[in-house]
Formats: C-alpha cells, sequence, structure tokens
C-alpha cells in the first residue's frame, strides 16, 4: 500500500468507530507497558473501544505516528478526535478530563467510575 492509502485506511478506522486505540499488541493481550496502561484505563471506565494492533503491519505502525504528527505509540482517538498517548490519557483520567470528554462526545462509559 502507498503513504496515501495507509492514510486513508487509518482515517476509516478513526471514523468507523467512537473510540480507537493504536496499540502495541491487543486489548486482551497488550504488548507494552504504555499500551497496556491506556487499555487498562478504557476498560477501567468500561469503554468498548477499538483495537488495532500497529505491530501486525509496519506502514501502519509508521503511518499513524505521521497520521497524528506524534511521534509514540500508543495513540487514542475518540469520536475522531486525537486526545494523546499514554501519559496524556492517565493525567486526563486522573483529573477527570477523560471521563468528561467521553461524557460530551455521548460515548457511552461507567461515569461512576472514580479516577485512580
Amino acid at each position: 500500500m502507498s503513504q496515501q492509502d495507509i492514510q486513508d485506511w487509518i482515517g476509516k478506522q478513526v471514523a468507523a468507530s467512537d473510540v480507537v486505540l493504536f496499540m502495541k499488541g491487543t486489548k486482551t493481550m497488550p504488548q507494552c507497558g504504555f499500551s497496556m496502561q491506556v487499555a487498562q484505563i478504557l476498560g477501567h471506565l468500561g469503554v468498548d473501544f477499538k483495537d488495532i494492533n500497529v505491530l501486525d503491519d509496519m506502514s501502519v505502525r509508521e503511518g499513524i505516528k505521521a497520521y497524528s504528527n506524534w511521534p509514540t505509540i500508543p495513540q487514542l482517538y475518540i469520536k475522531g478526535e486525537f486526545i494523546g498517548g499514554c501519559d496524556i490519557v492517565r493525567e486526563m483520567f486522573q483529573a477527570g478530563e477523560l471521563q468528561e470528554i467521553l461524557t460530551a462526545k455521548g460515548v457511552a462509559h461507567n461515569a461512576q467510575t472514580q479516577t485512580a
């Protein structure tokens, strides 16, 4: 696939699901600690999300970095908006901001869940 094909494919994945996590591994078997943390936060909040394993395809792994202009993985998207990587997602979760974004965007989650 060409770089443009990769970008188009990534755009379709981001648009097709309310919450998409580009990660190393899968939600049931993360392959790095940072990906595991974000998957655990989403799981803790009861968020249904699509996981895309960047280790399956190097062109996707590099393409997502170009798509978001963000150098690291994992990358979280909510309703098509790039939220951030592990540190940003963790800080937003702890501050309650992630839950606010989910609520504002109409994404089902466990609103009663307390922050860590």
